[in-house]
């Protein structure tokens, strides 16, 4: 039986603990009120507008080797301390004074297509400010349309929905589309007999072929791969990987030029298959889209337009079309619908210097001259 003491001594420490606990609970037995920080509310201030651009405006078009005048304003209170300006991705120059003005060089509007135009003003103590806006450049030439005249007639096999051809050495190389009946083939001219053929398994759709060295070169169309062979085993020894659909394919010196459907040429690396420059087609009026089969003939890339009865002899310095070659009519076939089966297929002789071109399911291939 528990003592008075020992009774008082474990109420005494009850008390104790009760009182240990609430403290390190933060309550007292009563709810204190909750307390925040106040939230003090800094105004952020809009950067300043140091510049305006007068001119050029946004998609507005130039020529070829035309000067581009660039016309800023200022308020006289947040005048700028300097100004940079870029074009096509090229630093051009610096402006540290008024006029807010300058005119970019003829000798830098060398190609066509889309360029960008950008600005960044400074002043200090301030964020810089910048503009960008985007122009056309265009042809500065009208291009001339040729017509052509039939030098000779070949066979061709119908069941070929031709998408690359080239000549070597004697020879058509012919790489065909279609899923199911895409191949690479060699094809003796005179008599269209087909001498070797290589099949793609589906679901490849072959697209444009070209011949680099001992190498050739075919792209698929949506598969974003290609294959490269040994052009005398005619071996698979490599695959090429591109990020945009394959079309037209051909070569320049020692690199292969490519096309997607649009109006852009790719230039291209073949060992890595990496693009080294790229090249967009103007005329004097619009872009030139739908960029074909390609071939190269005396410093032209010729480029078949998808859907069209247009050949594109094109500066592959500039991305300018030089002329247009109108092939209306060349194949005079009942049984072919050539707003279906178009015109696709081009092949140059260097040595004979003669030209070629045929159509998808076309049952002839034709020898070709260009008249004025």
């Amino acid at each position: 039986m528990k003592t008075e003491y020992q009774k008082y001594f474990l109420l005494l420490t009850l008390i104790m603990l009760i009182t240990w606990i609430l403290s390190c609970s933060g309550r007292s037995g009563k709810t204190p009120e909750n307390k925040t920080e106040p939230v003090i509310k800094v105004r952020e201030e809009p950067p300043l507008k140091l510049i305006k651009m007068t001119s050029p405006e946004e998609n507005a078009g130039f020529k070829l080797n035309e000067q581009i005048k660039i016309v800023l304003s200022s308020e006289d209170k947040n005048s700028p301390d300097s100004i940079k300006i870029w074009f096509d991705s090229q630093f051009v120059t610096v402006l540290k004074s008024l006029p807010w003005a300058y005119t970019i060089s003829s000798s830098l509007v060398t190609k066509t297509g889309r360029k960008s135009l950008k600005v960044i003003a400074y002043k200090s103590g301030s964020n810089p400010q910048t503009i960008t806006r985007f122009l056309i450049v265009y042809s500065d030439i009208k291009p001339q349309r040729n017509s052509y005249k039939v030098i000779k007639t070949y066979p061709h096999d119908k069941s070929a929905f031709t998408q690359g051809l080239v000549y070597e050495n004697g020879l058509f190389y012919e790489g065909t589309g279609e899923v199911g009946t895409s191949y690479l083939r060699k094809v003796e001219p005179e008599t269209g007999k087909v001498l070797f053929q290589l099949n793609l398994d589906p679901p490849l759709f072959g697209e444009g072929i070209a011949i680099l060295g001992d190498r050739i070169f075919q792209l698929t169309w949506e598969s974003k791969v290609g294959f490269v062979y040994n052009k005398n085993t005619m071996k698979q020894i490599n695959k090429i990987y591109y990020q945009t659909e394959g079309w037209g394919l051909t070569t320049i010196g020692d690199k292969l030029v490519m096309s997607d459907g649009t109006n852009c040429l790719y230039f291209m690396d073949p060992d890595q298959f990496t693009i080294v420059s790229r090249l967009e087609v103007y005329d004097n009026e619009k872009k030139v889209e739908k960029l074909n089969e390609l071939e190269y003939i005396n410093g032209e890339i010729w480029a078949n337009i998808w859907q069209t009865d247009l050949i594109a002899r094109i500066d592959p310095s500039s991305g300018k079309v030089l002329r247009y070659i109108n092939l209306q009519g060349i194949l005079s076939d009942p049984e072919t619908d050539t707003n279906v089966n178009v015109l696709n297929g081009i092949a140059y002789d260097q040595a004979g210097k003669r030209i070629f071109v045929t159509g998808k399911n076309w049952p002839k291939l034709f020898e070709i001259r260009v008249t004025e």
